[in-house]
């Protein structure tokens, strides 16, 4: 005689007649949310929105599975469609929880920014990598009165600044290009040595610290490093510095930039 297999589904009971109906019925459900979240991963790495086939292609699912994914996950507020041609994308119930672990995240991270920035006097900021961009979510002011200050949620480009490049390098090799490239073709007009970046990011992913030599503000230089934690979008910490002070602390900075980092990772 098959057994019984009572579940519940929202305070709904359902009855499974067998342990293998329990099982099958079991891995479906593991199924619908590996492609669900396959779905919000490629959503993500969009900034425009994207087409019902679009999706599928991208995922390599028929369409009409896609549909019905993405019905569940707008009634769940998990993405948002939106009319025109704007398309599909994140809806408000993903900014929420990545608004909550990010500053879970900013409130941790922030003690060893106050200590940067008490050690070397500067301002600290920190950003997070969001697209194609590095956008600044938490600042320490630091003590000189010549300092620089970036706007909170002010962002940035990658290949151009200490926080952008410390974020390719904590990529892999695959991702990292990608941006490199896409970013390259985004601003075509200004001539840039793809070669000699990618020799640069593999120099910090070796652990020195990324550097920005008044490549994206004229007068500003910077050093970063980033943090990168399972389950966690990347993060960056980034001293900007005016760069005439730069050119004389840039030892005093690289070293205590490298003892906190090592102290804050072990």
């Amino acid at each position: 005689m098959a057994r019984l297999i009572i579940t519940t589904t929202r305070g709904k009971l359902k009855v499974i007649r067998s342990l293998e109906d329990y099982k099958d019925e079991k891995n479906q459900s593991i199924k619908v949310i590996s492609r669900a979240t396959d779905i919000l991963r490629v959503l993500g790495q969009s900034t425009t929105g994207l087409s019902l086939g679009q999706i599928a292609l991208r995922v390599g699912l028929p369409r009409s599975t896609v549909q019905r994914i993405v019905a569940a996950l707008e009634f769940e507020g998990f993405i948002s469609i939106e009319a025109g041609n704007a398309g599909i994308r994140l809806g408000p119930e993903v900014q929420s929880l990545a608004q909550a672990r990010s500053s879970a995240i900013r409130d941790r991270l922030r003690p060893l920014m106050q200590q940067i920035s008490e050690a070397t006097g500067e301002t600290v900021d920190l950003a997070i990598l969001e697209g194609n961009r590095m956008r600044f979510i938490d600042q320490v002011v630091g003590s000189q009165r010549l300092r620089t200050v970036s706007s909170i949620g002010e962002s940035f480009p990658l290949t151009t600044t200490a926080n952008g490049k410390a974020t390719l390098a904590a990529l892999n090799q695959t991702e990292a290009t990608k941006l490199i490239i896409a970013e390259f073709e985004e601003y075509p007009d200004t001539i840039r040595d793809l070669s000699g970046l990618l020799t640069e990011i593999e120099t910090i992913r070796a652990g020195t610290l990324a550097r920005d030599n008044d490549e994206h503000t004229e007068g500003i230089s910077a050093l970063g490093f980033a943090i990168k934690e399972p389950g966690v979008e990347v993060h960056a910490i980034s001293v900007p510095v005016p760069t005439s002070r730069f050119v004389c602390k840039e030892a005093e900075l690289e070293a205590a930039l490298i003892e906190l980092r090592d102290g804050f990772a072990g």
